[in-house]
């Protein structure tokens, strides 16, 4: 082997210190559920210092929708489901975008409005579509339906199959609203938002499904779908939400995971080591940038659930999703933006 002359090392570190590393960066989930939180500006604040990128707000909270402005985080903002019947009215729709979202833009950097979370179909559903639309049509009014995409956050209730991840498909009983929710997708070149939690499907099913492949952390291929091999249950179930919305019209629709994330008190399986093994190898995985079996070198949007514990949600296995605790402290250290410029943001 001959040895490198100082003058290409030197050229060899400068450009490597240059180049940056793509990938996506790991968004988070703001909820606001606590009586001992930071203030909306202060949470902004601690999102910039540690180089959060991507936010998700459950609704259109003013004073941090006022805070994120001029900062360049991305926003997915949520239409509360209490909200969505009067949605269903095209004037409420326009005066809601107008309050909520135009008042704020561009200096706000919304991406996604989420119409509805987990809206059971069988209460509510019949109400997201027509919302879903009249929001578009007040985007359209505006000329930023390119820009600001229309979408609803499902779980994996919807799902009926889910093993193996090739024939994932929604139930059959949900069919008549998730489709035509899809279509929609299709049509206006949006994105599925699903909350994607590895925990539950661990805690339902420990026996065939083991700790280490719901955190990240099997050695080895756990799963095998024909040629293709899991390793963790992240990408199963990702995989699954593919394969369902390909059964039901939506092709190639992506799917961005607006909620992930592992109890670190609580309830089984539930501790501290368990969740700093789930987000801080998720977050990497995320970074990594290579998407999975099903759609390899796809980047996967992902928030992280959630910023902090929230004291006032219930039952207690709830309040103990935090990456950081009321008081400001991160729980784990957690990179959420790649690598850039030869610098690591923690």
């Amino acid at each position: 082997m001959s040895q490198m002359t100082p003058l290409f090392l030197l050229i060899a570190l400068f450009t490597t210190l240059l180049t940056p590393t793509c990938g996506e960066p790991v968004g988070v989930c703001y909820g606001m559920m606590g009586n001992n939180l930071p203030s909306q500006p202060d949470t902004i604040a601690l999102f910039r210092e540690k180089n959060i990128r991507r936010v998700r707000l459950y609704d259109p909270n003013q004073a941090a929708l006022n805070a994120l402005k001029n900062t360049g985080i991305e926003v997915i903002v949520g239409v509360p489901n209490p909200d969505l019947r009067s949605l269903t009215n095209p004037s409420s729709a326009k005066s809601w975008v107008q309050n909520n979202v135009l008042n704020f833009y561009p200096a706000v950097s919304f991406k996604y409005i989420a119409v509805g979370n987990e809206v059971s179909p069988g209460n509510g559903g019949d109400l997201v579509l027509p919302a879903m639309r009249n929001v578009y049509d007040a985007l359209r009014g505006a000329n930023l339906q390119d820009r600001i995409k229309v979408s609803t956050a499902v779980d994996m209730t919807l799902i009926g199959n889910s093993f193996p991840p090739s024939l994932g498909e929604f139930r059959g009983d949900v069919r008549w609203y998730t489709d035509p929710i899809i279509g929609f997708l299709t049509s206006t070149n949006s994105a599925l938002l699903a909350n994607i939690y590895p925990y539950f499907s661990y805690v339902d099913n420990p026996r065939d499904i083991s700790l280490s492949y719901a955190l990240f952390t099997s050695p080895s291929v756990v799963v095998w779908d024909g040629s293709r091999g899991y390793q963790n249950l992240f990408d199963a179930l990702l995989d699954v939400v593919y394969s369902a919305v390909e059964r039901s019209g939506g092709g190639s629709l992506p799917v961005v995971v607006s909620e992930s994330g592992w109890p670190s008190n609580g309830g089984n399986a539930a501790s501290f080591d368990n969740a700093r093994a789930y987000y801080t190898n998720l977050a990497a995985r995320v970074r990594e940038n290579r998407g999975t079996p099903k759609r390899p070198g796809r980047g996967v949007e992902t928030y992280l659930f959630a910023m902090f514990d929230e004291n006032q949600k219930s039952p207690e296995i709830e309040k103990n999703f935090g990456l950081f605790s009321p008081n400001k402290q991160p729980k784990f250290p957690i990179t959420f933006s790649a690598v850039r410029a030869g610098t690591a943001v923690e």
